[in-house]
């Protein structure tokens, strides 16, 4: 899902009080940005709704890369709970970004809700 500087605390922060959102600021001429894209897609189509991806044009929404201080893309934020969880800057290989979603959805569990609530 894209998000903009107009629908970002909708789609991402309060939507991060139902599910984790995993949020990519990428640009249409970063080539890390075209090559992490599918990955994280894949990733979130596999998690079947229990993690959500919001994908931010950091040149359509400047806004937002000021408020999260985005200074390298791909640059990919976490939301849980309407606050930051995780992050990481550049292209990374599968397997890490498997092993994020695994993370973000046991946070989501409700055992881990319990547990940290």
């Amino acid at each position: 899902m894209d998000v903009t500087d107009s629908t970002f605390e909708r789609e991402v922060v309060e939507r991060s009080h139902e599910v984790p959102v995993v949020v990519d600021f990428w640009a249409a001429w970063c080539g890390p940005c075209l090559m992490l894209g599918p990955v994280l897609e894949r990733e979130e189509e596999a998690r079947q709704g229990r993690v959500a991806l919001a994908k931010v044009d950091v040149d359509v929404n400047p806004e937002l890369s000021r408020r999260y201080g985005i200074s390298g893309i791909p640059s990919v934020k976490s939301f849980w709970q309407g606050e930051v969880v995780h992050e990481f800057v550049g292209a990374q290989p599968p397997a890490l970004v498997a092993r994020l979603f695994d993370a973000l959805e046991d946070l989501a569990t409700p055992a881990a809700a319990e547990a940290t609530g």
